[in-house]
């Protein structure tokens, strides 16, 4: 009898390797991170030393500039190679009232720059959430998605912008039996791991740096960053959050002075967010715009049009809603006592809310309570002080330098950013304004109606700029909007 013929055992090298590189993925992921990281650093370390040895102001500054912009570069590569989390916090640095201005030049062209996810890919996607075939469904969707936009991204109706966070592609599409287009976002597959381990090394690199150069509470803010990355996965929150302030600005108002997409919520899951289209350009091209037209964006007849399109009737909407929150009341009442103290410039105010707000301060200068006050307007108003055109937060007269933040609350992150935001469209925009007078009436109607309001009266009737802004904010820290109806 003859021995039995052995079966070849089919090996699929091409799977296992596919396999081994996705499990290597975060640790190779995490090794590109350090190493850039260490090399910008150690630049700006051993640069500082040199510098020391030059003498002249000028060739000092040139010298600054020059590094700047080796660095700008580098930081460019990081982002865009690894992309994901990483083009959220290009996005979040490379602001003009913030960074030097080599960093925002380079870095600003990174908000358009998020790598699609091939189609075939996000169609499966797609359908595994819909449990339909595209075909089924859309009567046209377009393959080539709409450009990336960064979260709380402004448009004007006719000014105005289309576009998702770095955590997913978004698509133009028409479903079946409708005249009118739609917006689809769907999550990228597999970018929520990554991006966790990428705020774990951002968490290691910020511990660092607050025991070493910055004074500040730098890992409380990446534990909230964590938080709201995971709220970014999950649309139907982002569903809900949108529903809640559309109702509550079209049953408050004749008119609503922000437009907020229609949810299609039959077709709304944690992975995929169909809504209504509503076309327009990005806020931040207006100058382009205006340009197009045959006026200087730097002239006398632009600032008015900016005016205009900010303090009029011009209709804006906001799209993205992935990041709205709910502040703890306490918190929410200690912001609004913050808001009245930077607006009345009053420094004992100022200091008594950081107290209530829970952040904790050491003052290493003799007027301590005038560079704290100071340091509650660099974090916490738009406004820049005269003949001043970028803040420098970390520069050695900066107020953070000699007010050491020893502990930041992790829930007031999503205002510091709220305000970082608008500071740099304002900046962008050449609009220098403060949005705590512009707030003003909307904290002392919180105070008022929690019975906190310390004298004074009531600041009424605000503008529509006021109510825009003031919308902008808290819908970023929702709280109880129904209570708030006019």
């Amino acid at each position: 009898m003859l021995p039995p013929v052995p079966v070849p055992i089919a090996i699929d090298i091409n799977a296992i390797k596919d396999k081994l590189s996705f499990q290597l993925r975060p640790w190779q992921r995490s090794f590109q991170f350090w190493v850039r990281a260490i090399d910008i650093y150690t630049g700006y370390k051993v640069f500082q030393v040199r510098v020391n040895f030059v003498k002249d102001v000028q060739k000092q500054e040139a010298m600054w500039e020059r590094q700047h912009e080796l660095a700008a570069d580098k930081i460019f590569a990081l982002c865009s190679d690894l992309g994901g989390f990483f083009l959220k916090i290009a996005q979040i640095i490379g602001k003009p009232d913030l960074a030097p201005a080599a960093w925002v030049k380079r870095l600003v062209t990174l908000c358009d720059r998020a790598p699609p996810t091939p189609f075939d890919v996000m169609k499966l996607v797609l359908e595994n959430e819909l449990e339909q075939g595209i075909d089924d469904v859309f009567e046209r969707f377009d393959v080539e998605p709409l450009g990336s936009a960064s979260i709380a991204q402004f448009i004007l109706l006719l000014l105005a912008v289309g576009g998702s966070a770095t955590a997913t592609q978004v698509h133009r599409a028409r479903l079946k039996g409708d005249t009118s287009d739609v917006v689809v976002k769907v999550q990228h597959p597999g970018i929520q791991d990554l991006m966790m381990t990428d705020i774990h090394n951002l968490q290691a690199f910020a511990l660092y740096m607050q025991k070493t150069d910055i004074k500040f509470d730098l890992y409380s803010v990446t534990k909230e960053m964590k938080k709201q990355i995971g709220y970014e996965f999950d649309f139907k929150r982002e569903a809900d959050a949108m529903e809640r302030i559309r109702k509550f600005l079209y049953e408050n108002n004749k008119k609503t002075p922000v437009l907020v997409p229609r949810v299609i919520r039959d077709m709304v899951t944690r992975r995929v967010l169909v809504m209504e289209y509503i076309d327009g350009v990005p806020i931040m091209n207006l100058g382009d715009e205006i340009a197009k037209r045959g006026i200087n964006p730097r002239g006398k007849v632009a600032a008015a049009a900016k005016h205009s399109c900010l303090f009029s009737v011009i209709e804006v909407a906001l799209l993205d809603y992935g990041q709205v929150k709910d502040l703890p009341e306490q918190l929410r009442l200690g912001y609004a006592n913050l808001v009245l103290a930077i607006a009345n410039r009053d420094p004992l105010r100022a200091a008594e809310s950081y107290r209530e707000l829970g952040i904790e301060t050491l003052s290493s200068c003799e007027n301590g309570l005038q560079e704290l006050f100071r340091l509650a307007e660099t974090m916490f108003d738009t406004k820049l002080p005269p003949g001043v055109v970028m803040l420098q937060p970390f520069s050695d007269e900066s107020s953070i330098k000699k007010v050491a933040v020893q502990s930041f609350p992790e829930e007031l992150f999503s205002v510091l950013r709220t305000v970082h935001l608008l500071r740099g469209l304002s900046v962008g925009l050449g609009i220098n304004y403060s949005c705590a007078e512009q707030w003003r009436p909307f904290a002392e109607e919180a105070l008022s109606q929690a019975g906190r309001l310390k004298g004074g009266t009531m600041t009424l009737c605000p503008t529509p700029y006021m109510f825009l802004s003031a919308f902008i904010h808290w819908s970023l820290l929702y709280k109880n909007v129904k209570s708030r109806g006019r």
